[in-house]
């Protein structure tokens, strides 16, 4: 095996590995927490939850109240009874939430300088090796490097992301546990 198989074969493996990440989900965890509890957790964050009738509802809680979740609604399935714009979701529709959080651009930052690199190596190697003029020199080797920092870019983007599932405890279940 020669020295440009080696390089070729890595290369291909790291961009392999940044275009199959994007497939995998966003790690997740889940809570059960008292409805007192679910404001601090929540508040700021986008939240997506789906209501009895059956509606689902996407968009930024601004305040966990007493007896309501205030929402900036974003993408609702039920305009009509959840209209874009701020809404006010009463306690009792709500069981399951699920909250989005970003927690910062390492990611990101780090998927697209090793796509990036990823992609000057495999098409240098690529138009080195393949290509027989310029004209097709140029484009091949853009359009890979270019490519490849594009999905550095999205798997990092999906390594930031962090989603919570939270489970609103029952009145029931907090009486007892108050005990």
């Amino acid at each position: 095996m020669t020295g440009h198989d080696t390089v070729l074969k890595c290369t291909a493996i790291l961009v392999c590995a940044l275009c199959s990440a994007p497939m995998v989900p966003a790690s997740a965890n889940q809570l059960e927490l008292k409805w007192n509890e679910v404001g601090p957790m929540v508040v700021g964050h986008q939240v997506k939850l789906v209501l009895p009738g059956g509606a689902q509802i996407q968009g930024e809680a601004i305040a966990v109240r007493e007896d309501t979740l205030l929402l900036n609604v974003k993408k609702t399935s039920d305009r009509k009874s959840y209209p874009r714009d701020q809404d006010a979701i009463p306690r009792a529709s709500v069981t399951t939430l699920q909250c989005e959080t970003i927690r910062g651009p390492g990611g990101r930052t780090i998927g697209v300088i090793v796509g990036a690199l990823g992609g000057l190596i495999l098409g240098g190697d690529l138009v080195t090796h393949t290509a027989h003029s310029e004209a097709a020199a140029i484009p091949l080797f853009l359009g890979i490097s270019t490519g490849s920092a594009i999905a550095g870019y999205y798997t990092g983007k999906a390594s930031d992301r962090r989603i919570t599932t939270i489970k609103i405890l029952p009145e029931s279940q907090r009486s007892e546990s108050q005990r």
